[in-house]
């Protein structure tokens, strides 16, 4: 018998949910605007308009800086920090750079809250933005987590029973673009009964409160059956790329 064993294998690494990341966006968010709210006050509490100029180029670069300096040089913002999350680059296990930070930031100011809809089509429950820069979210300190914060790496759904990818691609992709077509086609019905003016459908900031609410619901209601066609596409689970029985 040998005196020594193996080493023990590394924990596989814990990928944050939806929900978690969500939660730390949010706290993200509030941060901003009380960075955001307090320059506001200390401006108008002291007059100055050299100081105001000052003030509001710091709280502009505050604002542009406050994820990618925080993710590349400590893996989290503050949300991420809170709610035990880090940014892990693919490649190396560690921070991803300045550079992919900035362009994980600019992706999801572009795409927003759409960039999450593939995740459950990802093995490491990935949004848009981190495949695009090679990168994950992962649970900081797994001690402090529950199994329902995260997912550990799934296995590829690449079985004989399953269509080709291009093939559920494909669906995925016509799902969508039909999916498109039922949300103008809810607004136009929503503008035909009088419940949203044509002003608010050409700009948001001229809707009314309970307009802005339709509004919402609307986009939420898109957003979520956007994420649930992805996910049942992926796992041939859609007419016209089901799984073979």
């Amino acid at each position: 018998m040998s005196l020594y064993s193996d080493p023990p294998a590394p924990p596989a690494p814990k990928y944050a949910r939806f929900s978690r990341r969500f939660r730390g966006i949010v706290l993200d968010w509030m941060i901003v605007m009380a960075i955001l709210f307090g320059a506001l006050m200390l401006a108008s509490t002291v007059r100055n308009d050299n100081l105001t100029r000052v003030l509001g180029v710091m709280v502009i670069a505050t604002l542009f800086l406050y994820e990618p300096v925080l993710v590349s040089f400590t893996g989290s913002t503050l949300g991420h920090y809170f709610t035990n999350l880090r940014v892990v680059d693919e490649r190396t296990g560690g921070n991803v750079s300045f550079l992919k930070a900035c362009a994980r930031v600019a992706i999801k100011g572009v795409l927003g809250l759409y960039s999450f809809v593939i995740l459950a089509a990802t093995r490491r429950n990935q949004a848009v933005h981190d495949i695009l820069t090679k990168s994950t979210v992962q649970i900081r300190d797994p001690a402090k987590a529950w199994p329902g914060q995260y997912i550990e790496e799934r296995n590829d759904p690449s079985d004989a029973s399953l269509p080709s990818r291009w093939r559920r691609v494909a669906v995925i992709c016509v799902y969508l673009v039909s999916m498109l077509g039922f949300y103008l086609t809810l607004i136009v019905s929503l503008n035909s009964a009088g419940m949203m003016s044509s002003a608010c459908i050409g700009d948001v900031g001229r809707c009314s409160a309970g307009e802005r609410v339709l509004d919402t619901g609307a986009a939420v209601l898109v957003l979520l059956m956007a994420a649930l066609i992805v996910a049942r596409g992926w796992k041939g689970k859609l007419f016209g790329a089901r799984r073979a029985r």
